[in-house]
């Protein structure tokens, strides 16, 4: 880049803390920080011409879990990990509905819903005989039950006849959320520059230099927000991983509402101004989609084409209007890495596919990293 003096002056000169990431928990971050620290010069750097990772491209679910991840997570997991990590992502959740507000987000609770395909009939049944259980377990954190057996009045085929129902799953416009949340980032004076890649940094005594594809400069403090492309900046426990929607043009009389998963969360579905939302399928192909490569697939298009006709909208005439893919980051463990990397750089990454729920309050613990 070829920067003048007034550039360099404003915006690559005294800067106290750099981030990496322009998505909700890189702005979180940020906001924190000017509240706990009014005078710093923030400046955060976006790769994108939007949020390039999973932040504008995911599907707006609320995501408290469903019956089957819950119960998954617990063969993996203790108990009490599980029930920390709902809380996590239920905190995170208030966190952002106080302070966006629930109009600004397009947040709605409509409920989410768990399809079980015919052949997981074993399944429905065991998470069926566990309700009760795991009821109990989430009675502290939301004082009710959250799950409870439902018909399926929507006219889905090739399915369970019964439906587990979440009472409190909700959804929302993730374009609206981040247009709200970039309106206040920039009103408080944290500057944001796009279509910068963060290539490399190394750390000296008292700062950090950042090589990017453009230029060079210095920060005293890095703070690291890329979840899904954290990889490249070293940090080795998170890996991407690719997760492709498609979307509907509007559908007359559209009686479909809320969050749905289906077999097992692999794929999921949820309308949006008459029309339907549909992802997933990343289980058709693992391996595949491990990459920071935003495009699709034919072979998961195919087959959310397929499900979309057989099993969603299958007495319903629609055409596709739009299909696209976002970048999550993902790992052995679902807790997301809120870590200090060195003296002058922290990082807080692998969201796990809970963005939305969790990136306002890791972007609160990110911030808190900084003393």
């Amino acid at each position: 880049m070829n920067l003048s003096y007034w550039e360099t002056k404003t915006w690559f000169s005294n800067i106290d803390f750099c981030i990496v990431g322009s998505g909700i928990t890189g702005l979180n971050c940020a906001l924190n920080l000017k509240a706990r620290f009014p005078k710093s010069k923030i400046l955060v750097l976006e790769r994108g011409t939007l949020p390039n990772g999973a932040s504008t491209k995911n599907a707006g679910f609320a995501c408290f879990g469903s019956v089957s991840e819950i119960l998954d997570d617990l063969n993996s997991h203790s108990e009490e990990e599980v029930l920390k990590l709902i809380q996590k992502r239920l905190k995170g959740l208030n966190l952002l509905r106080k302070n966006l507000g629930d109009k600004n987000i397009g947040y709605k609770e409509y409920g989410g819903y768990e399809l079980f395909t015919k052949e997981d009939q074993l399944l429905f049944e065991d998470c069926k005989a566990k309700l009760p259980e795991l009821n109990k377990m989430l009675k502290p954190v939301f004082e009710e039950a959250v799950f409870s057996i439902q018909k399926d009045n929507f006219g889905f085929r090739n399915i369970q006849k019964k439906l587990i129902f979440n009472q409190f799953e909700g959804q929302l416009n993730t374009g609206k959320m981040m247009e709200a949340l970039l309106h206040k980032v920039q009103k408080a004076g944290i500057k944001i520059l796009n279509n910068i890649t963060v290539e490399e940094f190394t750390e000296t005594k008292n700062s950090v230099k950042i090589k990017t594809d453009k230029l060079e400069f210095s920060a005293s403090k890095l703070l690291i927000a890329t979840n899904g492309f954290s990889k490249k900046l070293g940090i080795a426990q998170v890996k991407p991983a690719r997760a492709q929607v498609l979307i509907t043009k509007p559908i007359k009389n559209l009686e479909i509402k809320g969050t749905f998963h289906l077999d097992k969360g692999y794929y999921y579905f949820r309308n949006i101004d008459d029309r339907i939302l549909f992802g997933g399928g990343r289980n058709l192909d693992f391996k595949t989609e491990e990459t920071t490569e935003i495009a699709q697939t034919e072979l998961i298009q195919q087959k959310l084409e397929e499900l979309l006709k057989t099993t969603v909208l299958p007495e319903t005439s629609y055409e596709i209007d739009q299909r696209w893919s976002g970048i999550m980051g993902v790992g052995k463990q679902k807790n997301p890495i809120v870590k200090q990397i060195s003296e002058n750089v922290v990082c807080g990454v692998r969201l796990g596919g809970m963005g939305v729920a969790i990136g306002s309050l890791v972007g609160k613990e990110l911030s808190e990293m900084i003393e």
